[in-house]
C-alpha cells in the first residue's frame, strides 16, 4: 500500500485526509520537516510515497492525477508531491536538503514543504511530472480567506463530470468522436465502479472481434450481418478499454502492448474471416484480402518513420516549412479539421465502413471499397508528408537516423554487405531512399511479369544488393524516412504475387499468414522503439532473416518447388516466424524492464 505523509497542521473540516485514504494511500502525519524524513526513511523502498500538505484544498480528482499515475517517476501538483520507487532517492535528498537547510523546520503560511521539495527536485534539474489540471482545483490556501475562495471553486466545478471528459481523448477521429465517445465514456465509469481492468476490455474487445471474424466465415447473409454489428462493439470496447484506463488512471506496460497490438490482430482477423466466408459462397477474395493487409500495414510504416524522423524526435528543430504553415491554417478552420481526419481513413471510420458494408454488400465489395480508400487516403498523407520534408528545414539527428535504421528491418545478408560496400567503388551522392524505391518496383514488377523462376531470383538478389545500398550509410536525408516503408513493399508485395501466381488452393491464405506474421515483428519493432527500448535483439532479426533474407528465400523457394510444395514451405514458414517473433515479442513485453509505451491510437 502507498504511503502519504502529511505535514503540517491540520485544518478544521479538511476532507485531505480521507482523500487520501479513498486513493489506497496509508496516511501518516508528520509534525515537521525533520519527522517528515524520518517517516519517509521507514516506508519500504519498493512503494509509492507522497508527501502532502495538510492545508491542501482541491478536487480528489486533482489529487489522482498528481499522485497516482503508474507513468511518472516523480509526479506534483500545488501542495503534494509523490515519487515512485524508481524516484525515491531523488525525493529523499531534496527532502534532506530541505530539513538541513534550516528553513524546513517551521512551515509558514504562505508555503509547504511538498512545494519547496518540488522546487528542490527542479533545481536538481529531476523530471516532475506536472498533470494538467484545467478547471480542477489543487492549493494550499495562504490563509482562511484564500480557503474560503479555493473551497468555493472546489464546490463550482463537477469534479465527476471533468473526470469523465478527460476519459476521452482530446483529438480523435469524427466516428469516433461523435458516435462513440459520447456513450462509451460512460460505459467505461461503469467498469471502473465494478472493478474491472482495462486489460480485462482490451481482452473482451479482441474475443469479439474474433466472434466476429467467425461470423463472417460462415458466409451467410446473417452471419456478416452479425460480423459487421460485432465490429462495431468491439471498437466501443477498444476506445472502453483507453477511455478506463485515463478514467481511473489504470496503466500498465502490458496494457499498452496488448491494446496495440490487438487492434491489428483484430482487423487482420477479421480480414480472413471475410475471405473464408467468401470462399464458401464461391468467391476468392483471399488475393485482396492480403493486399488490404499490405496497404494498411504499409501505410502504418509510413506513419511510424516520419514520426520517427521527424514529430517524434525531441532533438528535432521544429518544422517550419511553408506546407506546415498551410496545414496549421487549414486546422484554424474548424470544419477542413473534420474532412481531414475523415479522409485519411482513421481506424473508427475504416471499421465503420468495414462493418456497414459486410452487412449489406459481399466481402468483395467491402475489399474494393477498403482498397481504394486506403489507397487514396495512404497517397493523401505521404504526398503532404513529402512535401514537408523536401521544405523542412530542420537536421536529421543521430537517433532519427539510428531508429529509421532499426525499423528498416536489415538482416545477415544486407548487414554483410554493407561493411563491403565502403570499400568498394560506389555511385556517389545517392540518397538511400532511391536505392529502396528502384528495389521497391523492380523486384515485384518482374515477379508480376515473369511469375516464379531464376529471373526473379536473381531480382531478388539485387534487391538485396540494392537494400544495402539504402542502408549503408545513416538515413539522415530528407525523404529517407521512406526507405523502411518501401521495404515493406517490396516483402510484403512479393510474397502475395508469388503466391497468387502459384494458382493453387492454399498458396494466398499461406501467404496472409506469412505476411501476418512479418508484420507483427514488425509492429512489435515500432512500439519497442517508441519505448526508447530499441530494436529487438540482433539474433531475432537474424533468426528471421531481416526483410532481404526472407524475400530471397520465397523467391528460392517459389522457383524450387512445385506449387503445391511452395504451398506448404509457405505455411511451415509462416509458423516457424510466428513462433520465434511471438515467443520473443512475449517474453520481452511481460518482463518488468519492458518500457511504458503510451499509445494513443493509430495516427492514420
Amino acid at each position: 500500500m502507498p504511503t502519504a505523509i502529511l505535514t503540517g497542521q491540520p485544518v478544521p473540516g479538511s476532507s485531505i485526509e480521507g482523500d487520501l485514504r479513498s486513493l489506497g494511500f496509508e496516511v501518516r502525519a508528520a509534525a515537521d520537516a525533520a519527522d517528515a524524513e524520518t517517516l519517509l526513511a521507514g516506508v519500504p523502498a519498493d512503494q509509492r510515497i507522497a508527501v502532502v500538505d495538510a492545508r491542501f484544498v482541491g478536487h480528489p480528482h486533482a489529487l489522482r492525477l498528481g499522485l497516482t499515475d503508474p507513468r511518472f517517476p516523480l509526479a506534483a501538483v500545488p501542495g503534494a508531491v509523490t515519487a515512485q520507487p524508481a524516484g525515491r532517492q531523488a525525493l529523499t535528498r531534496a527532502l534532506a536538503r530541505e530539513n538541513s537547510s534550516g528553513t524546513g523546520g517551521t512551515l509558514v503560511a504562505s508555503d509547504s514543504l511538498a512545494d519547496r521539495v518540488v522546487t528542490a527536485l527542479d533545481a536538481d534539474g529531476t523530471a516532475v511530472h506536472r498533470p494538467e489540471l484545467g478547471s480542477l482545483v489543487a492549493t494550499v490556501p495562504a490563509d482562511p480567506q484564500a480557503r474560503n475562495e479555493a473551497r468555493q471553486a472546489v464546490a463550482a466545478v463537477d469534479d465527476e463530470a471533468v473526470r469523465l471528459k478527460s476519459a476521452v481523448k482530446a483529438r480523435d477521429g469524427f466516428f469516433t468522436t461523435f458516435c462513440v465517445s459520447p456513450y462509451s465514456r460512460f460505459l467505461a465509469r461503469w467498469c471502473a465502479r465494478r472493478g474491472l481492468t482495462p486489460n480485462q476490455v482490451t481482452t473482451a474487445s479482441l474475443l469479439t472481434a474474433l466472434i466476429a471474424a467467425g461470423c463472417a466465415a460462415t458466409g451467410t447473409r446473417a452471419g456478416f450481418v452479425a460480423a459487421g454489428l460485432l465490429l462495431l462493439f468491439s471498437f466501443v470496447l477498444d476506445c472502453t478499454d483507453g477511455q478506463l484506463a485515463r478514467y481511473s488512471l489504470q496503466y500498465s506496460t502490458l496494457g499498452a502492448w496488448l491494446d496495440a497490438t490487438f487492434d491489428r490482430a483484430k482487423e487482420y482477423a477479421y480480414y480472413a474471416g471475410l475471405a473464408l466466408g467468401a470462399a464458401r459462397g464461391g468467391d476468392d477474395v483471399w488475393a485482396l484480402a492480403l493486399g488490404a493487409m499490405v496497404l494498411q500495414t504499409c501505410r502504418h510504416v509510413v506513419d511510424f518513420s516520419f514520426n520517427e524522423a521527424n514529430v517524434g524526435d525531441p532533438d528535432a528543430t521544429a518544422n517550419t516549412s511553408p506546407t506546415a504553415a498551410l496545414s496549421d491554417k487549414l486546422d484554424s478552420v474548424g470544419w477542413t479539421v473534420w474532412v481531414r481526419r475523415m479522409i485519411v481513413l482513421p481506424i473508427g471510420e475504416r471499421w465503420a465502413m468495414i462493418a456497414v458494408l459486410t452487412a449489406v454488400t459481399t466481402p468483395r465489395v467491402t475489399f474494393y471499397a477498403l482498397l481504394v480508400g486506403c489507397a487514396f487516403a495512404a497517397t493523401y498523407t505521404t504526398a503532404g508528408r513529402v512535401l514537408r520534408s523536401l521544405t523542412r528545414r530542420a537536421r536529421r539527428t543521430d537517433r532519427a537516423a539510428t531508429a529509421l535504421a532499426d525499423l528498416a528491418d536489415s538482416g545477415a545478408l544486407a548487414r554483410a554487405l554493407t561493411r563491403v560496400l565502403p570499400r568498394v567503388p560506389r555511385v556517389p551522392r545517392v540518397p538511400g531512399v532511391l536505392w529502396a524505391a528502384a528495389g521497391a518496383a523492380l523486384l515485384p514488377l518482374v515477379a508480376a511479369v515473369d511469375g516464379p523462376g531464376w529471373p526473379v531470383v536473381l531480382c531478388a538478389a539485387l534487391y538485396v544488393l540494392l537494400s544495402a545500398e539504402a542502408v549503408a550509410r545513416p538515413l539522415k536525408g530528407a525523404l529517407d524516412w521512406l526507405v523502411p516503408p518501401f521495404f515493406r513493399a517490396a516483402e510484403y508485395g512479393t510474397v502475395l504475387i508469388l503466391a497468387a501466381e502459384a494458382g493453387v488452393n492454399g498458396a494466398l491464405p499461406a501467404a496472409f499468414g506469412l505476411v501476418a506474421a512479418v508484420a507483427y515483428h514488425h509492429y512489435d519493432t515500432v512500439y519497442r522503439i517508441r519505448g526508447d527500448a530499441g530494436a529487438p535483439p540482433a539474433w531475432l532479426v537474424r533468426t528471421v532473416g531481416g526483410h532481404e533474407g526472407r524475400t530471397l528465400l520465397v523467391a528460392v523457394l517459389a522457383a524450387l518447388l512445385t506449387a503445391e510444395r511452395f504451398t506448404v514451405a509457405l505455411t511451415a514458414l509462416a509458423v516457424a516466424v510466428a513462433l520465434v517473433v511471438l515467443v520473443e515479442s512475449i517474453r520481452f513485453w511481460a518482463s518488468a524492464g519492458a518500457p511504458a509505451v503510451h499509445d494513443e491510437g493509430e495516427p492514420a
